[in-house]
């Protein structure tokens, strides 16, 4: 297999990642890390829904923590992965987390930055970090209370508890479990439907979902108006019809 930390599958309409470290359990290094960046230039360049995924029995183990270790002060200020995390979140179009196996630490926050977080039922998730004397500082403080609520998140941060698939399915951090020979298939067919709808109409859904909540009235609204002027909607809505008329 290539020693290229992240394996970037091309089509038209959407991009798969697979994290590649497999001897290191898909750690996050700095490599990998300059990796996603790239990824993300040309994903913002050319929009596209983005697909991420790791091994059958690891989807990310956490941060590199021999490099982690070794990281100081200005290196925390510097915000390494969550600055690459963010990125992710950002994106254009949808993100896909098809997670299979472990999401500790790093490998969880980077699950978090994704849109949309599928999974087996081998799923182990969580941050340990405070066990190693660090907290979840990559998003998980502030982006794990808007998927589960603060009570939870509160729960898992501060435990280090790691949930398995059937409670990452309770508590809303997944949204469906299938079969580890399934799971990329399932991650494709959502994005297949993703591309089946209008690629403007879907972008501008997911800078709503996105927007701080007292700017999201005015946001969505805007966002709608401007959907309201495009000939893609006047062509759908118009096929749409011509379907009904002749049912």
């Amino acid at each position: 297999m290539s020693g290229e930390p992240l394996l970037v599958d091309r089509h038209d309409d959407r991009v798969v990642a697979t994290l590649n470290r497999p001897a290191k359990r898909n750690a996050i290094d700095q490599d990998m890390i300059d990796a996603l960046h790239a990824l993300c230039a040309e994903l913002e360049h050319e929009p596209r829904t983005l697909i991420i995924a790791g091994g059958d029995t690891v989807f990310a183990a956490g941060a590199d923590i021999a490099q982690l270790r070794d990281r100081g002060a200005d290196d925390a200020r510097k915000a390494i992965n969550a600055t690459a995390f963010i990125r992710i979140n950002e994106l254009p179009m949808p993100v896909i987390a098809a997670i299979s196996g472990y999401a500790l630490g790093g490998g969880a926050e980077l699950a978090f930055a994704a849109d949309v977080r599928i999974a087996t039922p081998t799923l182990k998730i969580g941050n340990p970090e405070t066990g190693l004397g660090i907290m979840a500082a990559a998003g998980a403080t502030w982006r794990l209370p808007q998927i589960v609520g603060h009570a939870r998140a509160s729960e898992l941060l501060l435990t280090g508890r790691i949930l398995d698939a059937d409670e990452a399915l309770a508590w809303g951090l997944i949204s469906s479990i299938h079969p580890t020979d399934e799971l990329l298939g399932a991650a494709h067919a959502m994005a297949d439907r993703i591309a089946a709808n209008d690629a403007l109409a879907t972008r501008h859904t997911k800078r709503a979902l996105r927007a701080p909540h007292a700017q999201h009235p005015d946001i969505e609204r805007e966002l709608q108006a401007e959907l309201f002027e495009s000939g893609e909607k006047h062509r759908r809505m118009t096929a749409f019809l011509e379907r009904k008329r002749k049912a």
